[in-house]
């Protein structure tokens, strides 16, 4: 792990903000003073093995996290990460959405939704030295990302040789440095227990990146295997998975002050990004994004309205644009008014005045750090150009290219085949496919595809995709009405809205689909030209930009080790490590004091009987009652509902476990603070406070009001 932490930096790591920092568990060594000093009981050494405890315990969801908690291959993770299962499994007549689920015994365990995978990570190997190789490293443009893109390939297929295991390779820096991370894929996953939505959702999108908090976002999954005890589908005779390490409850109350730490996946950070990316994207595309996104939440809610099947079906889409959305607008009230801007552009002129300096460092870094704004801006133009294009397109369009580039790919011998189309992808596919029905409303993406097309054709004629409109028979200057008229012509003339017939397309041949009259298999073919020559270019200019950027980042890594200063990477999706301590804030956006506990008088306090804080009525009488049973702190007088911490996160640790001094369970991390997430690009240890679901209220909610006795005795938690 060494390639991955400059030989300058071990030292400089050991003295960064100790709430600061999404580590790698292979760095955890070299923060170990940091870690013992913060208050960790554990030997630090244990976190940086990942098939022993606590790492060995947790596993990605493949978006979120989520953690063992039992040797029955019991799992729990945010309610919110589960939303798409609890979806899935619901209908008008049993609306496992509105009032919850709870197993009564393994046999009524509910199959996850397709395609729902519990990855346990168990090696990870640096192989940087194979993907860039000198020959690679020499390229450019799409050359280069082809290359790297079949040495990835390779180096997947070869650790997929066990078909139990699921690989992939990670860039860092940039793409200056990789990973291959190898994870056991368990595909037969099961919905165990939900709460009733009003408390895994209480506050709804209202309270969204709100402090105070009072949301039980909690949910169980079980992993099984087949007989043999090995990953596979589903199966009546499958049984549940036993891992090899569990997490278990805390045995010590959880204080203000105590550390904590939480490990994870998260998704993305943008704390490296170069000044003129940070300014592209709070000028341009993520105001067009929220604009984007809230169009669509209400274009939903108007289409939906009334028609609870429909309202179920887009659930899942409705929460991620909220959220989304929500997470966006805090990040632009951050920005705004800020010196974040100026601070970047500063230190990107410092380090050009110090590659400049010297001619060794010109030399070496100097012609990539003058080209990489240039192939910046010609990204950027084409973003700004095809940003109206990209907003949404109708959904059986998208299914349609997805087949025929399906069979295209299968002409291919396996390993030149695109990513997500060889054959490791097709059961990801086919899931995806036949869970479409239950996610699909044609009347509201009818709607959505209207108004946005309508905007694109409102354009200058010059300035549109020509082969879309003809493929699909729109002219440019058409109305939102008129749009509307041709698409349902389209979709009056597809049978991919049928479940069967939308299958059969997996295994039919290019000829196939050059032969067919469906409306939107007929565009697809139509679009394949276009398609393949906007990827070419796509790919050629991202292989400038990757060579150009990765050597930027080399630079950046030189100058700040000769300050004595760490760059840990940004996030990537990769397992990391944080910590810090159970904090509240003072003051807090309100300008009042935020204490480090919400209790359960919040429930009752904010319950009004509609909308986001409609409390069930088994919770309210229990509050009410003073139904605490041994889950009660006597200096809150209430239980313990969510806390905050100095933990360091973003999307993709949702579910992750919340662990104290001795790696025992404490809570669930399910959100951050909406004057906070600009720390994805711009970290403050001042305002930085991650949002966490106390077990206490999980347990109590469990055992007092859904009466989820098994599963308490499965966790000894009775």
């Amino acid at each position: 792990m060494k390639r991955l932490i400059p030989a300058g930096l071990l030292l400089a790591i050991t003295t960064a903000h100790a709430a600061e920092g999404m580590w790698m568990p292979q760095q955890l060594p070299q923060i170990a003073k940091q870690l013992k000093s913060a208050g960790l009981k554990l030997d630090p050494s244990r976190l940086n093995q990942l098939t022993e405890f606590p790492m060995g315990a947790v596993v990605s969801l493949g978006g979120c996290t989520a953690s063992f908690v039992s040797p029955q291959g019991l799992v729990v993770t945010n309610h919110h990460c589960a939303y798409g299962s609890i979806q899935y499994n619901s209908t008008p007549q049993r609306d496992l959405l509105k009032n919850g689920f709870l197993a009564a015994d393994f046999k009524d365990e509910l199959p996850a939704a397709p395609g729902s995978r519990i990855f346990v990570t168990e090696e990870v190997k640096d192989v940087t030295a194979q993907v860039l190789d000198a020959k690679t490293a020499a390229l450019s443009g799409k050359a280069r990302v082809d290359a790297i893109e079949a040495k990835e390939k390779a180096l997947v297929a070869a650790c997929e040789q066990d078909k139990a295991y699921r690989c992939r390779v990670a860039g860092f820096y940039g793409g200056l440095q990789y990973q291959l991370i190898k994870q056991m894929q368990i595909r037969d996953v099961r919905l165990v227990h939900a709460p009733a939505d009003m408390v895994g959702r209480f506050g709804g999108d209202t309270d969204n990146w709100i402090w105070p908090r009072h949301t039980g976002d909690y949910s169980f999954y079980r992993a099984y295997v087949g007989p043999d005890g090995k990953p596979a589908d589903f199966s009546p005779d499958n049984k549940p998975y036993q891992p090899k390490h569990h997490l278990k409850l805390a045995t010590t109350p959880l204080n203000e002050g105590d550390f904590v730490m939480v490990t994870g996946y998260p998704g993305r950070t943008q704390r490296h990004r170069l000044p003129q990316e940070v300014d592209f994207a709070f000028s341009f595309s993520q105001p067009t994004g929220i604009r984007n996104m809230l169009t669509q939440l209400d274009l939903i809610k108007q289409e939906t309205s009334g028609r609870r099947e429909a309202e179920i079906a887009l659930a899942g889409t409705v929460a991620g644009l909220g959220n989304a959305s929500k997470n966006m607008q805090g990040q632009m009230a951050s920005y705004a008014g800020s010196d974040i801007l100026e601070r970047k552009r500063k230190s990107f002129e410092e380090l050009k005045t110090w590659v400049n300096s010297d001619a060794a460092r010109r030399a070496k870094y100097g012609a990539d750090l003058a080209a990489v704004e240039s192939l910046l801006a010609e990204r950027q133009a084409l973003a700004r150009t095809e940003s109206s294009l990209r907003a949404y397109a109708p959904r059986l369009l998208g299914t349609a290219r997805g087949l025929y580039q399906n069979a295209q790919q299968r002409l291919l011998p396996d390993a030149q085949r695109k990513p997500g189309y060889q054959e490791r992808d097709a059961l990801r596919l086919r899931q995806g496919l036949e869970s479409q029905d239950r996610r699909y409303d044609a009347q509201t993406d009818i709607r959505l595809a209207s108004h946005f097309y309508a905007k694109y054709l409102a354009q200058p004629a010059e300035q549109l995709n020509q082969p879309l409109l003809k493929a699909l028979g729109l002219k440019a200057g058409m109305d939102e009405a008129a749009v509307k008229a041709r698409l349902l012509e389209l979709q009056a003339a597809t049978q991919l809205t049928d479940k069967a017939s939308r299958m059969a397309w997996l295994d039919r041949s290019v000829a196939d689909f050059a032969a067919s009259k469906d409306a939107y298999i007929a565009a697809a073919v139509a679009l394949y030209e276009e398609d393949e020559r906007i990827e070419k270019r796509d790919k050629e200019l991202e292989g400038r930009i990757d060579q150009a950027y990765a050597n930027t980042m080399a630079a950046l890594l030189a100058f700040k080790a000769s300050k004595g200063e760490a760059l840990y990477p940004d996030a990537n999706g990769t397992l990391r490590v944080s910590y810090g301590h159970v904090q509240g804030r003072k003051p807090g956006t309100d300008g009042n004091d935020w204490l480090a506990f919400t209790t359960l008088r919040g429930i009752t306090a904010k319950h009004t009987g509609t909308g986001d804080f409609d409390a069930p009525e088994a919770q309210r009488k229990a509050i009410e009652a003073r139904q605490f049973d041994k889950y009660a702190v006597k200096s809150l007088d209430s239980v313990p509902v969510n806390f905050l911490a100095t933990l360091d996160t973003t999307g993709g640790n949702s579910g992750s476990p919340v662990l104290n001094s001795r790696a025992e369970l404490v809570g669930l991390l399910f959100d951050g603070t909406l004057d906070a997430v600009i720390s994805n690009w711009d970290f403050n240890p001042k305002m930085t406070r991650s949002i966490c679901m106390d077990a206490r209220y999980m347990l109590w909610q469990m055992k007092v009001v859904d009466k989820a006795d098994r599963l308490l005795k499965e966790l000894n938690a009775l």
